[in-house]
């Protein structure tokens, strides 16, 4: 089968490794399921991989994706309604709670221990597959698994936003920011954002955001949480923006890790920071039903045949996108 995959590792040059072509498709096992794979989207964490962080060289070659959308090739019995050819989306935690693993695995996201999404044919445990939302396209839905379950987890569970709480959502533009504005303002949120571009601020505002500022600036008014993804280039900014008592909810660190920390502004002000990776089964299958309902839409920046993932991953890495880029896999005639 066709599958989009990581040769080896380089830290340097990720993209180096990258390759796409003929690989074998994945053996039945007992408790996971078949899913033909219609589109999959392009997240940092592929590239991640391929510079090595969770993935080993002596796991490769490893079918890269964290997320998608396709069909189900066989009906699963014990969940009414998903049958054989429905239109279906992926939790692709592996390991939380020993669905189709043994219990107390570690958890893992596809293409860290089990192969990935890119690929014509993908196998998740049958309980983390769901029915897709029936306003989304195949493309639309392949967003879901990762940015936009991470996007719900960190506003209503890691930050426990209400309606009529104010969010700053730092870095707008990419997967997670542009999905947490759409769901906060859809849950009657005053949304903050920032970026450097002036294109992604203007766009920031068109999905939902009600105020757009250059990195850095100043604020109207304290916010009661942070949205943070970018890291070094943004917590200073973070930190002084959120109000006593408020929060800072981290997903990632796209500019660095190491910021200077400012604890005493922390403590003394009773921040609480709180990391987040991705979300529940529960959460994912509360977002599929909160972007039926509210009639949401993900962003989709750009859609890529498979042979040309190479151009879609370099698009990711280089940062100029807003919202989503996606992978649409072809069969194989």
């Amino acid at each position: 089968m066709k599958a989009v995959y990581a040769a080896g590792t380089d830290y340097a040059d990720p993209l180096s490794k990258l390759r796409v072509g003929e690989l074998e498709e994945p053996q039945n096992k007992p408790f996971w399921s078949n899913i033909r794979v219609a589109s999959a989207s392009v997240n940092h964490h592929d590239i991640w991989s391929l510079q090595g962080v969770g993935l080993s060289a002596d796991q490769t070659p490893m079918i890269l994706g964290t997320d998608a959308a396709g069909v189900l090739e066989e009906d699963i019995p014990v969940r009414k309604g998903l049958k054989a050819g429905s239109e279906v989306v992926l939790y692709t935690f592996v390991g939380t709670d020993g669905a189709g693993v043994m219990p107390g695995e570690r958890r893992t996201i596809l293409s860290e221990k089990y192969a990935g999404t890119m690929a014509e044919i993908t196998q998740v445990p049958s309980a983390n597959v769901f029915a897709k939302p029936a306003n989304l396209s195949l493309d639309e839905a392949a967003t879901l698994g990762t940015s936009w379950l991470t996007a719900y987890s960190l506003l209503f569970t890691s930050a426990n936003v209400k309606p009529g709480d104010t969010m700053l959502i730092q870095g707008a533009g990419g997967g997670v920011s542009t999905a947490a504005v759409q769901l906060a303002h859809a849950a009657g949120l005053e949304v903050f954002v920032t970026s450097r571009s002036e294109r992604k601020r203007a766009l920031a505002t068109s999905i939902g955001a009600d105020a757009a500022f250059e990195t850095g600036a100043r604020l109207p008014r304290k916010v009661d949480a942070v949205i943070e993804s970018v890291g070094a280039a943004t917590w200073s900014h973070s930190v002084k923006s959120v109000r006593p008592g408020g929060t800072i909810a981290i997903c990632g660190a796209t500019t660095g890790d190491q910021p200077r920390a400012e604890l005493t502004r922390i403590f003394f002000q009773d921040i609480r920071v709180q990391g987040n990776t991705m979300g529940s089964r529960e959460d994912f299958a509360r977002l599929l039903r909160f972007v039926e309902h509210a009639d949401l839409h993900p962003v989709i920046d750009s859609a890529y045949a498979l042979a040309d993932a190479p151009t879609a991953f370099r698009r990711v890495a280089e940062g100029d996108v807003f919202g989503k880029v996606v992978l649409h896999i072809e069969p194989s005639k």
